[in-house]
């Protein structure tokens, strides 16, 4: 898992829409925070992803990017997001399965998904702050914007 100060690992995945976002795209432009979660249309990821959906200004805006992960499919993710209506890109980690929550130490072998990992990643593309949660244990947005605040995002 990288650690603060370290370079976050760089990753190519596709969004709901097939679109290919890369950390690198942001890299001198934006923050990035990274929200990995285990499951699309899952209870606490759902209530986890609504929340930052209604107060996505407070996480993406001309300063930062959302980006959400999972290890599910694309078109699962285009489904949830639509039924949903975010307004933040959901990428899909399904192939290679899981490589980009590997590369950052969030993803479960055993479940064959990612935990709940939240990385904030700067403009020149080092790890700010990270929170990692288990499967069951929703993240606190109050955290989320004490961390862009700390970090001047």
């Amino acid at each position: 898992m990288p650690a603060v100060g370290d370079q976050a690992p760089d990753f190519t995945l596709t969004d709901q829409h097939g679109q290919t976002v890369a950390l690198a795209d942001f890299r001198g432009e934006r923050a990035v925070l990274l929200v990995f979660y285990p499951f699309a249309f899952s209870r606490v990821c759902g209530s986890e992803l609504q929340a930052i959906h209604e107060s996505v200004e407070d996480f993406q805006n001309e300063r930062v990017q959302v980006l959400a992960v999972s290890c599910d499919a694309l078109y699962s993710l285009r489904a949830y997001a639509d039924e949903a209506g975010f307004g933040f890109p959901l990428l899909a980690d399904h192939w290679p399965h899981g490589a980009a929550a590997r590369a950052y130490g969030v993803f479960d072998e055993g479940r064959g998904c990612a935990v709940r990992g939240t990385f904030l990643i700067d403009r020149a593309g080092a790890v700010r702050w990270t929170v990692v949660n288990g499967l069951a244990d929703a993240r606190s947005l109050d955290d989320y914007r004490a961390a862009l605040a700390a970090a001047g995002v």
